[in-house]
């Protein structure tokens, strides 16, 4: 459930059989996240919120709802470029290079560029739409070496080399960018 509030913006709530008590948090997003009991209601879930109002103002890095909504819109462009770039540029390296991967997904986590499941699904976050070309390549044939290699071996680093000579330099100013936004 989703609770619009004027002071916090959208207040993510999270109806749990676990918790007993109303618990906040900050989301990822910046936004208030509030977990409560399985049942409860919205007319409760207001009442919690408005009585713990002081509460969150003081321990909770709340982002501001106008900052919500910018993120809100970003994302939503970054994800349409990435839905129309990713596909074919992971397409383009695994072709050029052999590799066979069985699924696609976009992300937007907050920490990691990329990852590929042992299923074979490569994962790559839609905020490699920020970075320059060279950089979103390097995360591509990273993840797509790691389908040879699981880990982070001499052999896999030396599988990177061979397709991106530059990956030592690449691998350094990616450090320079933050996947989430």
């Amino acid at each position: 459930m989703i609770l619009q509030d004027s002071e916090f913006g959208e207040v993510i709530v999270r109806r749990s059989t676990w918790c007993k008590n109303p618990k906040f948090s900050v989301s990822t997003s910046g936004r208030l996240s509030m977990s409560v009991p399985a049942h409860t209601s919205e007319f409760l879930a207001k009442r919690w919120l408005n009585a713990s109002r002081r509460q969150i103002r003081d321990k909770l890095p709340i982002n501001d709802p106008r900052t919500q909504r910018a993120r809100d819109a970003q994302k939503k462009i970054l994800t349409k470029k990435a839905r129309d770039y990713l596909p074919y540029r992971l397409e383009f390296w695994a072709h050029k290079y052999g590799y066979r991967y069985s699924n696609l997904r976009l992300s937007h986590a907050n920490t990691r560029w990329g990852s590929r499941s042992s299923s074979g699904t490569i994962s790559l976050n839609i905020g490699l739409m920020k970075v320059p070309e060279a950089l979103r390549d390097y995360v591509i044939l990273h993840e797509l070496a790691h389908i040879n290699h699981m880990d982070h071996s001499p052999e896999f680093w030396a599988e990177v080399g061979a397709h991106d000579p530059n990956y030592k330099r690449h691998r350094q100013l990616l450090k320079q960018y933050k996947p989430g936004f």
